[in-house]
């Protein structure tokens, strides 16, 4: 197995994972909040898909396929406390972004070389274009932990 591929499985676990998480999900229940101090799911998948996005064309620029007009407009900082349905993208729309997205990010992935891989970001938490396709898969691993919650308080069956 070679870098690229070890990338792409983890990328591809943690989708596995994820989308088990919130493929069942209502648009209803995808604005709930595990906590009310912390992001209703649906924000936090438009984060998730926006940051991969820019984080993907940061490091390999012109590759990952255009954003719906307004979605990352949908998904600031500013609009994480609104809890009006009518802001944000609805499951279907979520799934199909995040699935044209992640098949450019797996594309760009595809074209790198091992020296591209090495190659500095200027991003701390990102330092190298390696560990930024790797922050495809913990990013989202780290936000699925709170749509457990829900699931849970939903009464869903476990699916992981």
């Amino acid at each position: 197995m070679n870098s690229r591929q070890s990338l792409q499985l983890a990328i591809d676990t943690a989708d596995y994972i994820c989308m088990a998480y919130v493929s069942d999900l209502s648009d209803s229940e995808l604005m709930l909040r595990p906590h009310p101090e912390c992001n209703h799911i649906n924000w936090q998948l438009g984060h998730l898909i926006a940051s991969e996005h820019a984080m993907i064309n940061g490091i390999s620029p012109g590759t990952m396929p255009p954003l719906p007009a307004g979605f990352a407009e949908k998904y600031t900082k500013e609009t994480a406390t609104s809890n009006d349905p009518t802001q944000f993208a609805t499951a279907a729309e979520l799934m199909s972004t995040h699935k044209a997205q992640r098949a450019g990010t797996i594309a760009a992935l595809a074209k790198m070389t091992d020296e591209g891989l090495d190659a500095a970001t200027g991003v701390d938490y990102a330092p190298t274009v390696g560990s930024m396709f790797a922050m495809q898969s913990c990013h989202w691993l780290m936000h699925s932990g709170q749509w457990v919650i829900v699931r849970r308080n939903l009464g869903k069956k476990i699916v992981i």
